[in-house]
């Protein structure tokens, strides 16, 4: 009878790209079955990508058929690990207490708006906060928090160089527009973006923060997948308009989140430019985009409504001189993006209980 142990040895020589240990040192074999012409192996995937497990099934079935033989029929299952198992796997960035990722389905919503004045909101309400700009194609963070032509430094930390932020509002800020000429467009394929992405995360000095903001891309593609491959998140904020053709794709945007193998926790969804007040009328409110549209969704979908901003001027001319609207205190949007910051907050401690 072929032995637990005979299994084991043989298993300790496949490696795990995500952890860079072998698999049963990486504590990723699960169960193990053996019968007289049979051995069933259930493994667990830290990558959740079904191509990446097939391979690890392929290399684990190779391997096995070599040490074992063929006299044995070999069983395998690999499993992608759930979003609350990879949370308690994280090595990357153990002193972050909070991964949150911003996403949209649709471009043109007001994302990278709303994720620069939450950063800034959550800094001055007392915490420690860190944001990366993972928007590759279209890096708009160093305009809005006045950072245009800074470059971070190289720091030495235990031995090991890493990429010190670049600082302002209280707020760790990196960029790939920190790397690229404003003027030209970047041109990157997946991989090569996803990499960039990458180095932002495991490379960027960024210490204890209470939370750790990443503004992804619209839609879903390589660079959220890579994510979600490089750093198990505590939770997504999906941002929509109040129209329908925005809906549709937060809709699928937020499905993609939930599928079988990722299953990241949506923190809620915000109606942005839900409406809109001229200044000369300011008791009258103009739902130019629709009415309600992402809070329907949020009921629909049974995700929490984290609020509404509304269409209003001074937040673009916030956002272009680099001063984020939630500074504006005691006014009508800074006492908006308030309450968007509160319930963020309050929701995703929910979430961790």
């Amino acid at each position: 009878m072929i032995s637990r142990e005979a299994i084991l040895n043989a298993l300790a020589n496949i490696p795990d790209p995500e952890s860079k240990q072998d698999i049963v040192s990486a504590n990723l074999v699960g169960n193990i079955e053996i019968d007289t012409d049979r051995v069933y192996i259930q493994v667990n995937s830290i990558n959740p990508a079904l191509h990446a497990r097939k391979r690890m099934e392929e290399a684990i079935r190779f391997r096995l058929t070599k040490e074992l033989g063929e006299v044995v029929r070999i069983e395998c299952e690999v499993k992608a690990v759930t979003g609350t198992e990879r949370k308690g796997r994280r090595s990357v960035l153990p002193e972050v207490t909070h991964v949150v990722a911003i996403a949209s389905g649709k471009g043109g919503v007001g994302k990278s708006t709303l994720t620069a004045n939450l950063a800034v909101g959550l800094a001055q309400a007392g915490f420690t906060v860190g944001l990366i700009d993972a928007d590759i194609y279209g890096p708009s963070m160093p305009t809005m928090f006045d950072v245009v032509g800074k470059r971070p430094t190289m720091v030495e930390v235990n031995g090991k160089s890493l990429i010190e932020p670049v600082v302002n509002y209280n707020v760790k800020l990196l960029s790939i527009g920190f790397f690229t000429d404003q003027e030209n467009a970047v041109v990157w394929r997946g991989p090569m973006a996803s990499k960039a992405l990458t180095q932002m995360i495991t490379e960027g000095n960024w210490g204890k923060l209470d939370y750790l903001l990443i503004d992804l891309p619209p839609g879903t593609g390589d660079i959220h997948l890579s994510l979600l491959q490089t750093l198990p998140l505590d939770g997504v904020v999906i941002i929509s308009t109040p129209q329908e053709v925005a809906l549709a794709d937060a809709r699928r945007g937020i499905n993609m989140f939930r599928v079988d193998g990722l299953n990241v926790p949506i923190v809620g969804i915000v109606e942005n430019m839900a409406w809109f007040t001229p200044e000369e009328l300011p008791e009258n409110k103009y739902y130019i985009f629709g009415r309600d549209g992402a809070k329907n969704l949020a009921n629909g979908m049974g995700i929490e409504f984290l609020g509404a901003i509304p269409l209003d001027q001074s937040i673009r001319e916030a956002g272009d001189v680099g001063r984020p609207a939630v500074l504006q205190k005691g006014s009508v949007i800074g006492l908006a993006f308030d309450e968007l910051v509160h319930n963020f907050t309050t929701r995703l401690n929910a979430l961790k209980q």
